[in-house]
């Protein structure tokens, strides 16, 4: 039997003194945080909760998410993480796709979270998780209860469900990029492998602070989360990431391991005020820093390493993949643009998309998976699962080529592909080069309708501080580095970028 909640409670029971969790003046112990996370199991279970069933959290980065995350899990329930940003129409849908019974939601969110809680029929009760833990339901409804009703005298203790390896412990929305949402069904044993091996890649040990900046709703963050707590280390949480604040809690709490997307590393690294914070104590402190979620511009890696004196471990994963599949590996060679070598227990291979044969070293193609961390399937989505998980592979589709000492590159999305009058154009190769210009600080390439050549090539262009360029000259630029089919004809200059909550650069909306 196994429970994804064995790597909390084992460090409640032998060090319960320890600190778990540091969010602003608020620390937690192992043996605290493992008490509140019975008390909701127990209110839980007194709600009518039943094994199996699916109890969705819709929490920032704060105490209350671990305590809802592993009391839910004590019970035998699935989680179902949502990202907080989600308005009442996004609610509704993932409520009534999951089939989840409960909704527990951080007072902050209320507003669209009731609304869409009032579309979904399966769901039977509102869990608010106030400020004050003290405070009364802000909503008089008899499905509306507080997170402080819910575990208020409950018991310290839980006789945790021995659940199964292949019972589903979370489930992960993927992003929707290429149709609805689909939840990937993680199992214990899924995420209990990717805590052991990730903590091991990352080094964590019991002396370790990390910092919790990624949202939790986000697999990425809650493989940090769950591999610190293996490790018996210290959680630090930041509720929403900024440069500024990250900054003073590694200075504050000696963080040592820092997890995150590229888009952080890059705000880290171009922050006009980072010079007001003991750099040199936080590069001391800082003994590994791991970049996922997105692909790691190389001008970024190479531009805050300097700054802050810190290798960056750059690695590759899917909500599917529990994340992490392949990583950089702290002993080994690390080659610029690779993201390593597949984990432990992981295999990996290119094969063409059309055909699924296996490519050589070198030839451009699908990225497929297969080890202890794919998922068990798309919850009541036989044929979607069917189709992603053929011939015993998961087909990511990504693309992507191996080198001939086995180090695996991404090339873009499959999806993302443009092909421009017949030639196959790789929009992050094109990003790639526009971002070692010295004036331009972030950018993202997409294919964009043309009636002579099918699609044209576009760039869209964050300028650095202080600096102005032309049309003209970015396309004169990427005119000396990129073949004549691959050079955007077409440039838009903005302010920002839109990125998802995890850091993401939203193409799909800069496409509409």
């Amino acid at each position: 039997m196994l429970n994804l909640v064995y790597l909390l409670e084992f460090q409640a029971r032998l060090y319960p003194q320890r600190t778990a969790i540091i969010f602003n003046d608020v620390k937690l112990l192992y043996g605290q945080l493992n008490a509140m996370a019975n008390q909701f199991a127990n209110g839980l279970r007194a709600m009518g909760v039943k094994p199996g069933e699916k109890v969705a959290l819709m929490i920032p980065n704060i105490p209350y998410f671990p305590v809802a995350y592993y009391g839910t899990l004590k019970t035998g329930a699935t989680v179902v993480p949502f990202n907080v940003l989600f308005k009442e129409r996004e609610i509704a849908y993932h409520l009534n796709d999951s089939d989840s019974v409960a909704l527990v939601v951080f007072d902050g969110f209320l507003d669209n979270a009731y609304k869409g809680f009032s579309h979904a029929e399966k769901c039977r009760t509102l869990i608010v998780a106030t400020a004050d833990p003290s405070a009364s339901s802000p909503i008089k409804d008899d499905k509306v209860v507080t997170m402080g009703q819910l575990m208020y005298n409950q018991p310290l203790v839980f006789d945790t469900y021995q659940t199964g390896p292949n019972d589903t412990a979370v489930m992960m929305y993927t992003s929707g990029t290429t149709g609805a949402p689909k939840g990937a069904e993680l199992t214990h044993a899924n995420l209990m492998m990717n805590t052991v091996v990730s903590a091991r890649l990352s080094g964590a040990t019991e002396e370790d602070v990390l910092l919790g900046a990624l949202p939790l709703f986000h697999s990425f963050g809650q493989v940090v989360m769950n591999a610190g707590f293996y490790a018996g280390g210290v959680v630090t949480m930041i509720s929403r990431f900024s440069p500024g604040e990250a900054l003073a809690i590694m200075e504050r709490d000696n963080v040592t391991i820092f997890n995150g997307v590229p888009t952080m590393y890059w705000s880290l690294m171009t922050y006009p005020e980072a010079e007001k914070h003991d750099l040199k104590k936080i590069a001391r402190n800082l003994k590994v820093c791991i970049s996922g979620g997105a692909a790691l511009p190389l001008e970024v890696l190479r531009g805050f390493e300097e700054r802050f004196d810190v290798p960056i471990l750059e690695g590759y994963g899917l909500s599917e993949t529990s994340p992490s599949a392949c990583f950089n590996v702290r002993d080994k060679v690390r080659k610029s643009g690779s993201i390593g070598v597949p984990l432990w227990g992981t295999e990996m291979k290119i094969v063409n998309p059309d055909t699924d044969e296996d490519l050589p070293p070198g030839e451009v193609g699908e990225v497929v998976i297969r080890g202890h961390q794919v998922m068990k399937g798309y919850y009541k989505r036989p044929e979607g699962t069917a189709k992603a998980l053929r011939n015993g592979w998961f087909h990511t589709g990504d693309l992507g080529r191996i080198d001939k000492d086995g180090y695996f590159y991404i090339v873009d999305r499959l999806k993302e592909m443009v092909i421009r009058g017949g030639y196959n154009v790789y929009p992050r190769e094109v990003e790639e080069y526009l971002s070692t210009h010295p004036k331009i600080s972030m950018v993202a390439v997409k294919g964009v309708p043309d009636p002579k050549y099918g699609e044209e090539i576009k760039a869209y262009i964050v300028l650095k501080r202080g600096e102005t360029m032309t049309e003209e000259e970015v396309i004169e630029f990427a005119k000396k580095g990129l073949a004549s089919y691959k050079y955007p004809r077409i440039v838009e200059f903005r302010t920002s970028l839109p990125l998802s909550a995890t850091g993401k650069i939203l193409k799909r909306v800069l496409k509409d």
